[in-house]
């Protein structure tokens, strides 16, 4: 349950004002149909997150425990100094058409691309190492995407310009420094 909540909040959190989160609000305000986007950023995020979780369980099982404790503890402390950059929205993933498989199949491709060497695809990686909970954490992460993206979907450019990103994105750097640092005393989580 750890694994889950953990998981949960913490890529909840990485994902306010991010790329996809800004994706999310690009795909609702050019094709106005909610549920279709929300599916696939759902289905997206399963895909991405169970194959990221897969890479970080595979790494418990080939790296010994003092390699692992030292990859997770760096890369958690990388991954607060992360937080604290300002993503942005590349020109080609906000110049997103239709295909001719409609909004569902678009949003599907373009945020699975999107997320792909993304912070929560990063952090999925490394809680799936960490917790060693592979279903627990990709469920976590995905409920988080859930959680940041859906509002952006139904709320929009409104309500995210008024979100203090950067106390969002503070907090969270803290919880990844905090991850790190118990990582690398060894304290498990």
């Amino acid at each position: 349950m750890e694994a889950f909540l953990i998981s949960t909040g913490i890529v909840a959190l990485a994902e306010m004002g991010d790329k996809t989160q800004l994706l999310s609000l690009v795909l609702a305000a050019k094709f106005r149909k909610p549920w279709p986007i929300i599916l696939g950023i759902l289905l997206a995020t399963l895909l991405n997150h169970a194959l990221a979780g897969a890479v970080g369980a595979w790494l418990t099982s080939v790296l010994g425990p003092n390699a692992l404790r030292w990859i997770l503890g760096l890369g958690f402390l990388a991954m607060a100094v992360w937080m604290l950059i300002p993503d942005k929205l590349d020109e080609e993933d906000a110049n997103v058409k239709a295909s001719r498989f409609g909004v569902f199949v678009t949003t599907l491709i373009a945020f699975f691309f999107a997320e792909m060497g993304d912070k929560t695809q990063v952090a999925t990686v490394a809680l799936a190492a960490q917790y060693q909970a592979l279903v627990a954490v990709v469920a976590g992460t995905t409920l988080g995407m859930m959680l940041a993206n859906v509002p952006a979907v139904f709320i929009g450019d409104q309500l995210a310009h008024r979100l203090p990103i950067k106390l969002i994105h503070g907090v969270a750097a803290a919880i990844f420094a905090i991850l790190g640092i118990l990582a690398l005393s060894g304290v498990g989580l």
